[in-house]
């Protein structure tokens, strides 16, 4: 049997999380917040109360080209 060496799991997604305004674990949306160097930062909000519960940042692998636009 052979082993990998890479993880099994690259990322997690988040389906729910705990919601201090709701008090339970509650169903999330995905927002893009901000375009960053490192990379895109998103903001997890609740689909009940729609109050900010969590966030996260998705590292880019290769560094993207920004052009401005006009």
């Amino acid at each position: 049997m052979k082993v990998k060496s890479q993880s099994a799991y690259q990322e997690f997604e988040a389906v729910s999380l705990y919601c201090p305004h709701c008090r339970r674990a509650m169903p999330v949306k995905k927002r893009l917040l901000l375009i960053l160097p490192e990379g895109d930062k998103y903001e997890y909000y609740c689909m009940s109360c729609s109050h900010p519960i969590g966030a996260k940042l998705d590292k880019r692998q290769s560094p993207s080209i920004v052009f401005p636009l006009g």
